[in-house]
């Protein structure tokens, strides 16, 4: 998400910084590429205009500070604004047991998927989870929502497939009970998709919630749908009582705008973000952090979270003493490659970091990628155990076999075999200098 937009705003921000003093003309200038980059990432022109009104009134009448340049400046009021427009976002408390969610939207929005997402979400912070539907329109929903929840440890699906057809009043009645029964943490209950909103949908969907009482209406809603997203977010809003909203497919969206103007139009947090097909794939939206990433700020926290989430404390320690004694073999390194696939992979790792754009390029110009890290992990999985501890035994018959099994080429292995002898070799030259923290204790002093 974001990068088109990111890119467009990131040459704004490098033409600025290159200038020592701004004129009136030149922040008028960046403006006029700031709104069209707007625009063209799908923000609504009353969304637009506010923004760029807001930001010109602060950045022409603003003090430079001395020690910051008058592009920081500018960048810094544009950061500001952008996490206004982005509203704010609290995380939902589960301190009030049980907490109950209802899931609402339009037909094919991803509702079911990210009942699912949710549960393995609050699952992983150790809460007891009951999830259901009463999408009894779509068999294929209870079906699916079955099957997700059978997959996360610590979820409770009460629907049986030997039941009789229950009425979505006996499944909401079913979940409820089973939620205080368990004594469950949370309760998410994905209601029908609807193809458009109509009385008898929004009928059956207000009798679900007089049975469930629900702590929170979260609306899901398909950012890929663009301005029409807003235009039914504002719909459902009027109808229900939206508390926030959950917006998916955001991966496949490079232009994002639709994130930047649904606070502002419809007046509602966005809660979270689907950003993948997989169980693990939704994050926590927070403005700042949202913000960070679209002025190419990077996004460290989420970084940390997302390392946190993949890495123990001891494989950590572990890995580092490998590396410090210089016995970091091949298992050890495709070990730690598919750790970076699980947290998103290297593309999605580089925008978390400052000058995430420059990082890009230098990764591309040197053909490091998440494809040739993935051809890396089959290149070594096709090896013996023998092979991945003495890489020294790699002959041109047992490359050949290698690059075959892994449905690669020689120079494919060739050129993994040079990287890892290059990274051995750095290791080396860290253990000569006394280790790591030898290293460490000499820059602090």
């Amino acid at each position: 998400m974001f990068n088109s937009f990111s890119s467009k705003i990131s040459d704004i921000f490098d033409k600025l910084r290159r200038k020592g003093i701004l004129s009136e003309s030149d922040v008028d200038a960046a403006l006029r590429e700031i709104r069209i980059a707007l625009l063209e990432a799908d923000v609504s022109l009353e969304v637009a205009r506010k923004f760029i009104a807001n930001v010109k009134e602060k950045a022409i009448g603003q003090d430079i500070v001395k020690s910051v340049s008058p592009g920081q400046m500018v960048t810094k009021i544009v950061y500001d604004h952008l996490v206004e427009l982005l509203g704010t976002s609290a995380e939902i408390n589960l301190s009030q047991k049980p907490y109950k969610i209802m899931l609402v939207g339009l037909q094919g929005a991803g509702k079911t998927t990210t009942a699912g997402k949710l549960a393995k979400f609050f699952t992983k912070k150790g809460k007891k989870i009951v999830t259901a539907s009463t999408d009894v329109h779509r068999p294929a929903a209870i079906e699916q929502l079955r099957v997700l929840s059978n997959n996360i440890p610590g979820t409770i699906f009460p629907q049986s497939q030997e039941e009789k057809r229950l009425s979505p009043d006996e499944i909401a009645r079913l979940a409820l009970k089973t939620t205080e029964r368990e004594n469950a943490d949370l309760l998410i209950l994905d209601t029908a998709g609807r193809l458009h909103i109509d009385e008898v949908k929004m009928d059956e969907l207000m009798q679900t919630h007089r049975i469930i009482d629900p702590d929170e209406i979260i609306l899901v809603v398909d950012i890929m749908t663009g301005q029409d997203a807003i235009n039914i977010a504002k719909k459902f809003a009027e109808s229900v009582a939206v508390s926030g909203i959950i917006l998916t497919r955001v991966d496949a969206d490079a232009r994002g705008g639709v994130a930047l103007s649904m606070r502002y139009i419809t007046g509602c947090p966005i809660r979270f973000l689907g950003v993948g097909e997989q169980l693990d794939d939704i994050e926590f939206f927070d403005p700042d952090r949202i913000a960070g990433r679209l002025l190419g700020m990077g996004d460290i926290v989420s970084l940390v979270e997302k390392a946190q989430e993949n890495f123990s404390l001891k494989d950590a320690e572990e890995t580092a003493k490998k590396m410090q004694e210089g016995i970091f073999t091949l298992d050890d390194m495709v070990t730690q490659m598919e750790r970076m696939s699980q947290m998103g992979g290297l593309k999605s790792l580089m925008k978390m970091l400052p000058q995430s754009r420059q990082l890009e390029d230098i990764m591309e110009m040197q053909g490091v990628s998440d494809k040739t890290m993935n051809r890396n992990i089959a290149i070594i999985r096709s090896m013996t155990k023998k092979e991945k501890n003495n890489y020294k035994i790699l002959n041109g018959s047992r490359r050949k076999r290698i690059a075959k099994g892994s449905g690669t080429s020689v120079q494919e292995v060739n050129r993994l075999i040079k990287q890892y002898e290059s990274t051995m070799g750095m290791f080396k030259k860290i253990k000569k200098l006394g280790g790591l923290g030898k290293i460490i204790s000499i820059m602090g002093k």
